[in-house]
């Protein structure tokens, strides 16, 4: 090679002498700015010496602000006293309605138990009138038995009757039934109880009598047993509790359900005189 030959460099090139130029030129013109702008201005800052007043709160102004607070305020009790007010109001009705349906199931308990009591009265009534009716029976039974064997006036005898009208009808359906059975409680149509018998009679023609002795012993107008009539309720024991009833059907023999020995039969009054009648037609 010879030594005139160009060898190649390896260092980068310069950048464009214009682009540099370039460069320069802004800077300068940046500088030159500052200059001037410094050189315009004064040559030394003021410093600051005053100071700037905050407005005072003037005794308007607190007393609005003061008011203002206190209104806030007091609507805050407002809607506190409302919100307990409601609670109370809640809380009140909530123990109307538990008191309501308390005294509601009370009521209800009390008027089964009255039902009950009623009940329980009822049945021991008729019960308490079983046994004495029972008992009755069996006294006139033996009285029967020892009667009939020395007076023919206890003997029962075929009576026609000579009732007319409704009552005629009640003596017909009684004297239908001698020979049935006795049975206590019986209504029949072919068992009786006394007051069961005459119950039914008096149904015929259309009269609803009550279902035991002591209430049928005052179901009508008392008469007295100088002044009987055909379908008269006889009734012995007192009116009202009374024990037995039978139907009074002329000539002075009435029928009636005596016993369980006897059954359904027609008696002289002598047989065993009543207490006293009620007229229910």
């Amino acid at each position: 090679m010879s030594h005139t030959a160009l060898i190649p460099s390896h260092r980068k090139p310069r950048r464009n002498a214009s682009k540099t130029a370039l460069r320069a030129g802004v800077a300068g013109g940046v500088l030159s700015t500052i200059a001037v702008a410094g050189a315009a201005g004064p040559a030394q800052a003021e410093p600051v010496t005053q100071t700037i007043e905050m407005p005072t709160i003037t005794a308007g102004v607190s007393t609005t602000v003061a008011a203002s607070a206190e209104a806030t305020q007091q609507v805050a009790l407002d809607l506190e006293t409302q919100a307990h007010e409601e609670a109370a109001a809640t809380t009140a009705a909530k123990d109307a309605k538990k008191a309501k349906a308390e005294a509601v199931r009370k009521a209800e308990a009390k008027k089964k138990a009255e039902a009950k009591a009623k009940a329980e009265a009822e049945a021991k009534a008729e019960a308490a009138e079983r046994a004495s009716r029972s008992a009755e029976r069996t006294k006139l039974s033996t009285s029967s038995g020892s009667s009939s064997s020395g007076s023919t006036s206890t003997a029962t005898t075929s009576y026609s009757s000579t009732a007319t009208g409704t009552a005629a009808s009640v003596v017909a359906f009684a004297q239908a039934q001698i020979g049935d059975a006795y049975v206590s409680g019986g209504t029949g149509p072919n068992s009786w109880d006394c007051s069961g018998l005459v119950q039914a009679a008096f149904r015929t023609v259309g009269v609803d009598l009550p279902r035991v002795s002591q209430s049928q012993s005052t179901a009508g107008t008392q008469v007295s047993l100088s002044n009987l009539q055909p379908g008269d309720i006889l009734y012995w024991g007192g009116a009202g509790s009374a024990y037995h009833v039978g139907i009074y059907v002329g000539g002075g023999q009435f029928v009636g359900a005596q016993n369980s020995s006897t059954g359904v039969v027609q008696k002289s009054l002598d047989y065993d005189p009543p207490s006293g009648a009620v007229r229910v037609l």
